[in-house]
Parts: structure tokens; C-alpha cells; sequence
């Protein structure tokens, strides 16, 4: 398991003189063929993010294919929390390289320990028919308030702690908005815009995709839990669940850049034996469907306190 994903995330603000942008979270080092290192910050106390640890592990990946291919999925797997305060090293297998595709595996370790392994396969393009869902004619992110003024308002002090949110931004839908698809019994769901707080440098699609993967697991975790407790920003009583993620899986369908305003539609069909489903599809401003998510968690609920418990 990764980490308590419905919580804050430690990370000085970008804005603040030497502190690493955001296409610095995804940077690693490389360390010889096939092997490379980095850092992470915490998703929660002494816990690794699950989201940069996969974009890293992707980057690693992506280091080791001809430019000419492109990511088209992955599939990961969180085994051990990963320690903020210690690096990664990201072993690379360069598994296959056929005509049209190739395929690595990762596997990322701290301390002798594996703490997340990592399928990815990259392809060629080619032509062929195209097809997708419709967007949903939710409202713009113009048209919605940013969630951390209130966050701001609401609780200061964890606001500042977690200024990792100062790197990315968010517009969360109402679920009264109109265009909204209507719930079915059963299925919360949740519909977030989403996009990096500054431009990523450069054209590099691979650096697009590793952002989005970050970015993924910021609210998809969350949605397993709907149907108990609103996400962290909207919510002021304390946690109702023990959230974590236990494996993760991505597909990216069409060209993208991460930081561009994308529509995260989010649905949970599923929540029984301690761990909770949710899917999720990205759209862009032109209604383009870019990528899609899939997310198991741990789900636990928490035991109430004792009234007289600190």
C-alpha cells in the first residue's frame, strides 16, 4: 500500500525561491544503464506519495524507449509504504522491443525492500478509426470557485502544511451543476478539473504523461469513499475512513498536455471486503477523451473515539 491518499501532502510551496517546480517532482537521476534514482515527498506523515512514485517510476520507464514510441498504458502495483525521507532507485527490465511495441517493468526499492512494481508498454503510432464517449457539458473551470480558499479558511494550519497544492490547481463540480450525468444507486461519483499551476517546459509527451499520472491520484482514491465523507478540501470534521491505494492502472488514448485545464470524471461501481473500486476518464476543453484511470484502495472505516480520548 502507498499511503493515506485522503490526506495532506507535505511539499514546500513552488513559488518560494529554490524550492523544485513541478516537472522537478518528476525528475530522477540516472545512476547507470537501466537503473536511476529520485526523491519523493509525503502523501502522509512518513509516506511516500503514490502518485509521484509511479510518475518516476514511469519516467524511468520512458528513459529507456526510442522517442518514437509512446506511452499507452500502465499498471502498478503499491507493495510497501515508500519513505519521504530516504531516495528511490527505480530498476528498469527492458522486458521487450517488438516492431510496433515495447514493454518495461520497474520495480522501485528503498532499503533492499520493493515498494512498488510497474508494467508500461509504449507503441508506435498508426492510423485507424476513432471513436469515444461524449464529455458531459459539465460547467468550465472558470465558472467554479478554487476548493482552497476554503481550505485556507477552514483549516490554516494543515492548509499550509500541505502546499504541495500550490503546484497544481482544481475545480471541483457541484453535484447539483447542470450537465452533470445523474448518479445511479449505488455508484458515487465525482467530476474535477484538474491541470499543473504553471506551464511544463518543453514538448516531451512523456513528461505530459508522467505529470498526468501524478495527478491521477490525487482524488481517485477519494471516490471509493463517497458514499462516507466528501473529499479532503470539502471536508471539515475529521477522516471517517482509512484510505490507501493498492494498485493503480492507466491508459492514454490521444495526445494531452497536463498543463491544460482536463476534466477528471470520476465513478466508484464498487466498495465491499475492505477495499473500494473507482474509474475515471480525462477529457480535455475540446471534449477530447485523452486517458483513463483505474484505482483499487484499502477502504476501512475508522472507530469512533472515545469521548474522553485526546
Amino acid at each position: 500500500m502507498s499511503r493515506v491518499t485522503d490526506s495532506a501532502v507535505s511539499l514546500p510551496s513552488p513559488s518560494v525561491p529554490g524550492v523544485p517546480s513541478f516537472a522537478e517532482l518528476l525528475g530522477i537521476e540516472e545512476l547507470d544503464e537501466n537503473l536511476f534514482r529520485g526523491c519523493c515527498h509525503a502523501g502522509a506523515p512518513l509516506r511516500a506519495f503514490g502518485g509521484q512514485v509511479a510518475a518516476q517510476a514511469l519516467t524511468a520507464a520512458g528513459r529507456t524507449v526510442e522517442s518514437a514510441r509512446a506511452v499507452h498504458s500502465l499498471h502498478g502495483y503499491f507493495l510497501r509504504p515508500g519513505d519521504p525521507r530516504r531516495p528511490i532507485v527505480y530498476q528498469v527490465d527492458r522486458a521487450r522491443d517488438g516492431a510496433s511495441y515495447a514493454t518495461r517493468r520497474v520495480t522501485a526499492v528503498q532499503r533492499g525492500e520493493v515498494i512498488f512494481t510497474m508494467s508500461a508498454s509504449f507503441k508506435r503510432p498508426e492510423s485507424s478509426g476513432d471513436r469515444q464517449r461524449t464529455m458531459p457539458p459539465v460547467p468550465g473551470p472558470e465558472e467554479l470557485p478554487d476548493p482552497y480558499r476554503a481550505w485556507q479558511r477552514d483549516a490554516p494550519e494543515e492548509y499550509e502544511r500541505s502546499a504541495i497544492f500550490r503546484a497544481l490547481e482544481m475545480r471541483f463540480v457541484p453535484a447539483d451543476a447542470p450537465g452533470l450525468p445523474p448518479e445511479l444507486p449505488g455508484v458515487p461519483q465525482q467530476f474535477v478539473w484538474l491541470r499543473t499551476a504553471a506551464p511544463l517546459p518543453g514538448d516531451d509527451p512523456l513528461l505530459q504523461v508522467c505529470a498526468l499520472t501524478y495527478l491521477s491520484d490525487l482524488t481517485l482514491a477519494s471516490t471509493t469513499a463517497l458514499h462516507l465523507q466528501p473529499h479532503r478540501v470539502h471536508r471539515v470534521a475529521e477522516p471517517r475512513v482509512a484510505l490507501a491505494s493498492l494498485d493503480h492502472a492507466m491508459w492514454f488514448h490521444r495526445p494531452f498536455r497536463a498543463d491544460e485545464w482536463l476534466l477528471f470524471a470520476q465513478r466508484s461501481p464498487s466498495a465491499s471486503d475492505g477495499r473500494g473500486l473507482a474509474m475515471g476518464e480525462f477529457y480535455d476543453r475540446d471534449g477530447v477523451l485523452v486517458a483513463s484511470a483505474v484505482q483499487e484502495t484499502l477502504l476501512r472505516e475508522l472507530r469512533p473515539k472515545a469521548p474522553n480520548s485526546p
